[in-house]
């Protein structure tokens, strides 16, 4: 059982709007996200699009919600010719902003060659790296790892779909070539349901390696399809591939168990990438928020 002193409960703007296709609730304004965010009983959340520029703006409006900044994301590029340097330097500034904003976590993804953001299927046209890639890809994640640890925050590597890191074995690589005191994991487990393999046994065999989680369920109807149809990422968004824990195909209770037995302390993010006008947010949220204190206890 997961200790609800140690763990917080979190959600993403993108039940209301989305980073990769910013005109998904496009209408939704920052007021709506953060008030709905905190009716719903949730206690913090990521940065999205709709959010203030000023930072002191965001930490006005989110304490006035009782919410606070869980993460950010921050794309690494070390798989691009020429780009180790620049990343690390992108890397700093939003470190700077997020410890600024309270947060002691970062997450990252190498988003280098990634296909998620184009018209193509995910899971066919993904990158695949060449061992020199790899080495770029690990040797680079040591580094901010380190540089992590030295101002007191935790680097999280996140697995995505569309991404040079998306199937079970390129997660298992990615661990096994970084330092486990500097890389840790974000387990999140509709990206991994959609690429074909178990967030369960992820959950099980990296529990004491993860140090956050990002919750989305999968419609199995709607995934199927979207595979058939060779949709990609975005439109598999569109069409409901994801929706909050709770409501789709994967059983949640074994992943709780995992993280519980391993003392798991930090965030459940409920991301659930949706179209807000086919899914109402509010609704969805509140939704995800009772099967977290039901079925995980927090």
């Amino acid at each position: 059982m997961l200790d609800k002193n140690k763990v917080s409960v979190g959600i993403t703007p993108t039940c209301w709007t989305n980073d990769d296709s910013p005109l998904l609730g496009n209408d939704i304004s920052f007021g709506q996200i953060v008030s709905e965010m905190a009716l719903a009983g949730y206690v913090g959340c990521s940065i999205g699009h709709k959010f203030p520029s000023d930072d002191d703006e965001i930490l006005l409006e989110l304490g006035r919600r009782g919410l606070c900044v869980s993460e950010p994301w921050a794309s690494t590029f070390f798989t691009v010719n020429k780009m180790h340097d620049r990343t690390i330097e992108m890397f700093e500034t939003t470190m700077k902003r997020i410890k600024y904003l309270g947060s002691d976590i970062m997450v990252v993804a190498e988003l280098g060659h990634a296909v998620h953001q184009q018209s193509y299927p995910p899971v066919a046209n993904k990158p695949i790296f060449s061992e020199d890639q790899w080495k770029a890809l690990t040797e680079g994640l040591n580094t901010l790892g380190k540089i992590a640890n030295d101002a007191g925050m935790t680097l999280c590597y996140h697995h995505h779909m569309g991404t040079g890191v998306m199937f079970r074995p390129e997660v298992d690589r990615l661990m096994n070539e970084t330092d486990e005191n500097g890389v840790h994991l974000l387990l999140d487990t509709g990206h991994l349901y959609w690429a074909g393999d178990d967030p369960v046994k992820l959950a099980q065999d990296y529990a004491t390696r993860i140090r956050h989680v990002h919750l989305k369920d999968i419609r199995q109807d709607k995934m199927e399809e979207a595979n058939a149809k060779n949709l990609s990422f975005i439109e598999g968004v569109e069409e409901g591939v994801f929706t909050v824990p709770g409501d789709g195909a994967i059983d949640f209770k074994p992943i709780f168990d995992a993280l519980g037995n391993a003392d798991y302390a930090g965030w459940l993010m409920v991301e659930a990438e949706q179209d807000a006008a086919k899914a109402n947010p509010l609704e969805y949220a509140m939704k995800a928020r009772k099967f977290l204190r039901d079925v995980a206890g927090v």
